[in-house]
């Protein structure tokens, strides 16, 4: 089983998001011996933005191909996604449109768009400074409704969310939430792979 590990967040070592992704990565390698794990740091080495296709005068060329191939290989993909200003960071948008490519993850055919890469797993690490899943604020969240649409819209079908919410609303919010989202983290991998 191939697992690949991506990590979006900037602030490093105080990191929500970060903590999470390990923990599920490291979780679910005890769970599943040999499993090969491919690890992505987007901040520390940031993908340039999408430009014009890829072709061979395009000096991304070469690292775009090798992101490709890392997510159609992977039959896991755990993603650290922090909110910043209610969505995803601009690095983890980077990376989605070097995988979301006409001809190789989707195709448009008669019937409307379809999907390719569907029989994926995809796990996401969401922390949020506040409350975007229910309440006044939730009409705010365009971080997990977008996740959803682009990894549906790519054929993936099994999308699950870990979420620590309202780190940011001091320190004892801030430890219920990650002891709440750390013990998703065994429900989910209690699910079959």
């Amino acid at each position: 089983m191939k697992l690949l590990h991506i990590d979006a967040s900037a602030l490093g070592a105080h990191s929500v998001s970060r903590g999470l992704t390990q923990a599920i990565v490291s979780e679910f390698v005890s769970h599943h011996p040999g499993t090969e794990v491919t690890y992505r740091d987007l901040h520390a080495a940031p993908l340039a933005h999408w430009g014009l296709p890829a072709g061979e005068n395009d000096p991304n060329a070469a690292e775009a191909e090798k992101v490709m191939e890392e997510f159609l290989a992977a039959d896991v993909v755990v993603i650290g996604a922090p909110m910043y200003n209610f969505s995803i960071t601009s690095s983890l948008k980077a990376w989605i449109d070097r995988i979301a490519v006409a001809g190789k993850t989707f195709s448009y055919t008669a019937n409307g768009p379809q999907g390719l890469a569907g029989g994926k797993r995809v796990i996401v690490a969401s922390s949020r400074g506040g409350i975007y899943s229910a309440g006044p604020a939730a009409g705010m969240d365009f971080q997990e409704p977008y996740l959803r649409a682009v990894f549906g819209f790519l054929g993936v079908t099994d999308i699950e969310f870990v979420r620590a919410e309202g780190v940011a609303m001091g320190d004892e919010h801030k430890a219920q939430a990650l002891e709440t989202a750390t013990a998703g983290i065994g429900g989910l991998l209690r699910k079959a792979a």
